[in-house]
Parts: C-alpha cells; structure tokens; sequence
C-alpha cells in the first residue's frame, strides 16, 4: 500500500468521537492531527496492511497521529537499526506511540539489540527514554530461551524500580510498574522479589486522555491462584 491509500483507509475508520476527544483532552499532540482510531482498531488495520518497511518509515514521516501508531507496528524488526530507534524516541508526542513504541507487543522489541537498548535506556537522564527502556523491559521479560534476559538482569533492575519509583513521573512509574509484573510471572525467586517491592509501592496512581484510571496494581498480578500454582506457592 502506499501513504495515500493507508490514510484513505484511515479516512473511512474516521471516529468523530474519537477525534473530538483528541482535540479537547489537553494531550500534548506534538502538532499532529487524529483520525480518533482507537489502539485495538489501529492495530486490526496495521495486521491487514501487514510488514512494509518503506511504508512504515513515510507513514512515520506524516503529521497523522494514527498513521505514526500503524507506521510503529508496520517496521521490519530486523532492519530496524540504533540510530532509527534513537531518532524516534525523540519524536514520541501525543496518545499512545510511547507506548506502542516500546511495549504493546512493540516491533522495536523484536530487534535483536533490544536487551542492551532496554538496559542503556533505563538508565538515561531523559525520562522519555527511560519510559521506553522499562516499556522494553516488560516485553523481554516474556522472551523464552537463549534471547530471554537472565535472573541477574532482571534482578538488577527490580532493586533500581525500588530504589527509584518514588521519584519518577507517571509515565516512567507506569512502565516500571509493567516491567515489575513481566518480570515477577518468569519464576519464584523474581516472583518474590517483584512482589516485595511491588507490595511496598501499593497501586500505582495513573490517568489516562480521558482522565483518572483504576490504579494498576502490580502486586494483584503477582499473587494470582495460576502464578502461584505455577511457582508451587498453593498450598
């Protein structure tokens, strides 16, 4: 498909609600415009669209909020390199696309430099950065085998969530709060120290564009009957 086409598709999904939503819940849009597709619609369009590097870099390219989301979804992992992933964290403004660049089941976390751009990221100065590096984190924790980070990694990073949290804003707590729950569901040892400092944090107080959430409770996906079954903790 070409740009035109995917913003004509885009055109049809037009949610009028969706759109006024966008331009009167004070997100930062980064001066770009929305079609008002919800997450879960955007991603059904980019599965039909399918893998099309070209097209996910002149998507990116585009002023269209929705188009930028697809364009994340669209990339080729294995051509993705450092320097495109830096250049993108840089422009990561408005709704979701911090959050569909770096955990939503993230394309960026299919590329094979993904442990070491978590962990470099996770210890950046800029809060983006370390936003995406946690985002990145809980989806490497869902990794089997050889590409799987190991207990140590992720032990590391448990004791920096503790010692750090407090003083983060929401966006970094939220993804911390993600990377503390794919991190505890791996095995005991990290089930037990996730949960420890999940336990201590409490809730996590978040909102959304349309306002206050639920606060995420880590610690309530930690304990459930089936982790606990798996980790031999039911008695």
């Amino acid at each position: 498909m070409t740009v035109s086409e995917v913003l004509t598709l885009l055109e049809a999904e037009r949610d009028e609600r969706g759109i006024r939503h966008w331009q009167s819940s004070g997100l930062n849009t980064g001066g770009m415009r929305s079609y008002g597709i919800g997450l879960t619609r955007l991603r059904k369009l980019a599965k039909q669209i399918g893998r099309d590097r070209a097209l996910a870099l002149a998507l990116w390219d585009t002023d269209v909020y929705d188009a930028r989301v697809i364009a994340l979804m669209l990339d080729e992992p294995g051509k993705i390199t450092r320097e495109q992933a830096e250049q993108q964290v840089g422009q990561l403004t408005g709704g979701m696309l911090a959050h569909v660049f770096a955990s939503c089941d993230a394309t960026l976390a299919k590329t094979p430099f993904v442990v070491e751009l978590a962990d470099e990221w996770m210890h950046s100065d800029d809060p983006v950065r370390r936003r995406c590096g946690y985002g990145l984190l809980y989806e490497v924790s869902k990794f089997s085998g050889r590409k799987a980070p190991d207990e140590a990694f992720c032990l590391e990073h448990i004791r920096r969530i503790a010692q750090t949290m407090a003083d983060e804003p929401e966006g970094v707590r939220m993804s911390m709060g993600l990377a503390l729950m794919g991190i505890g569901k791996r095995s005991a040892v990290l089930n037990e120290a996730a949960l420890s400092v999940a336990t201590a944090v409490g809730p996590i107080e978040f909102t959304s564009g349309s306002g206050q959430c639920e606060p995420f409770d880590v610690a309530k996906h930690l304990t459930t009957d089936r982790l606990r079954s798996k980790f031999g903790l039911l008695r």
